[in-house]
């Protein structure tokens, strides 16, 4: 019996039998980025899906302006990418960027359309783990435009407190919208 964090979460949704671990074992490579290491960069062709072990990730882009926007982050146990550009094998839109000293486990496209041929029961895991991110993304587009900045923080701040202890402030006010001046305001109850 392989014990790794990946196997592990895998086998909350689907079981796999001692064969079939050591199948999805072989096909991830485990390693490990110190803090604020690309993983990927924009225009850079997505060829990865990673898990994150370790550590914490995030995905950004930049505007004109070099402004950056925060558009997701990964703590143990979540999975990032540019998922389009992965599907399409495409250069990214997105940086993926090491928050913290981070174990990530990634997948290339052509591993894992291989691996759900020889192993189609972990299609429904693929399935379901996108279906909670895209309803928690949507989530997060009604609350940018429902919620004030305020609310936006201390409902962040109320479902993931980790986050906030972790993330730089300039990071977490990116993410949710605002200046880093503004979170603050906020923090200092000056709002």
């Amino acid at each position: 019996m392989i014990n790794n964090s990946l196997l592990t979460h895998i086998q909350k949704y689907v079981p796999l039998n001692e064969e079939e671990q050591l199948l999805v074992a072989s096909q991830f490579t485990q390693q490990m980025y110190k803090k604020k290491s690309f993983l990927l960069k924009e225009e850079q062709v997505c060829h990865a899906l990673y898990f994150v072990d370790k550590g914490c990730l995030r995905n950004f882009f930049l505007t004109d302006k070099g402004v950056e926007h925060t558009t997701q982050f990964a703590l143990e146990n979540w999975w990032l990418t540019d998922f389009l550009a992965f599907e399409q094998e495409a250069p990214s839109n997105f940086f993926v960027q090491a928050v913290e000293n981070s174990s990530v486990y990634s997948i290339t496209k052509i591993k894992q359309d291989e691996l759900l041929v020889k192993l189609p029961k972990l299609e429904r895991y693929f399935r379901l783990i996108l279906q909670r991110a895209y309803g928690a993304y949507q989530l997060r587009i009604k609350y940018l435009y429902s919620q004030s900045g305020e609310e936006r923080y201390h409902h962040f701040n109320n479902l993931f407190p980790e986050f906030v202890q972790r993330v730089p402030q300039y990071m977490l006010a990116s993410y949710l919208g605002f200046t880093p001046e503004f979170l603050s305001k906020i923090r200092a109850g000056k709002v």
